[in-house]
Order: structure tokens, then C-alpha cells, then sequence
């Protein structure tokens, strides 16, 4: 189904923080306009369900997994596919970058630092971006609501 999104925008991206609804409202928009979906491949993260358990100790692996994941994936956006569909995510690539100056101690940041930018320099930016917001309860509620292990640790000072 055509769309009048489609004429204005190539690539939309949805971004906010951890159990907002980024997934569902991605879903939701590229099955109405017909578009690719790219999501998050957090639980393809080896290092995942640790990361919330010892944030300090599993937070490079963790960092690093998701930087190639997201490079990878957006490596694809860049190659537009044959029929030039609009593609929709739900996280921007810059995400990383924040949660990398968050979690990561100096010297991880640093290495860091020396990474992302040769990654990031052919990343396409979105047309749109959509950012979604709750409040910390909310947020809570359905992290613990999805009941997924892995985010079992997370508290609501981490959110």
C-alpha cells in the first residue's frame, strides 16, 4: 500500500528508553506501510544477561556486540533494497554511542572512541525520528510485564 510517508521519508527511526514500546510501535508502523523492519537483536547479546547483573564488568562486550550488530544492520539500510522500500527501526544508530558513555569505565571509552567513529562514517541518518517517552514506573512495569529473564536484575536507578 502506497503511503504519503513514502514520498517523504526513506528511513524512520523509533528510539526512547527500555520498555516503551519502540518494538511494537516499529511493528506496527512497518506493517501498515508495507515497509522493512529492522529491529534490535538484543537477544541475540551473549553478553546480555549478564550486563544486567554486573553492568561494570559485562559492559564493553556487551557495547561492543551491539555496535557491530547495529553497524551490520545499518550497513543494510544503506543498501537500499530493489523495490527502494522505506525501512523502519526502532533505534538510531547514535543510541550506541550514549549508552557506551554511560556504562563504559575510561579506558573502555576510550578504546571505544577509536572504534564507533570508523563504523558510524557510512551509517545513513534517518528521515524521521520518532522518540517515545514514559515514566520510570511505567517503564518498570512493562519490563517486568514481558518477563524477560535476562532483565530480571535491572532496577529502576538503571532505567
Amino acid at each position: 500500500m502506497a503511503s504519503p510517508l513514502h514520498e517523504k521519508f526513506r528511513y524512520i527511526a523509533i528510539e526512547g528508553p527500555i520498555g516503551v514500546g519502540k518494538t511494537s510501535l516499529a511493528r506496527s508502523l512497518a506493517e501498515r506501510l508495507d515497509a522493512r523492519l529492522i529491529l534490535e537483536e538484543a537477544a541475540e547479546n551473549p553478553f546480555l544477561p549478564r550486563y544486567y547483573g554486573n553492568i561494570s564488568k559485562f559492559a564493553f562486550q556487551t557495547q561492543i556486540f551491539f555496535l557491530i550488530s547495529r553497524y551490520k544492520q545499518q550497513k543494510e539500510i544503506a543498501q537500499r533494497d530493489l523495490f527502494n522500500r522505506l525501512t523502519v527501526s526502532d533505534y538510531i544508530f547514535e543510541k550506541d554511542r550514549i549508552f557506551a558513555s554511560i556504562a563504559l569505565n575510561e579506558e573502555e571509552l576510550m578504546l571505544y572512541n577509536h572504534l564507533q567513529p570508523l563504523l558510524a562514517s557510512n551509517i545513513p541518518d534517518p528521515d524521521l525520528v520518532i522518540l517515545l517517552q514514559a515514566p520510570a514506573s511505567v517503564l518498570m512495569q512493562r519490563i517486568r510485564a514481558r518477563g524477560r529473564k535476562f532483565e530480571s536484575p535491572m532496577t529502576r536507578d538503571y532505567i
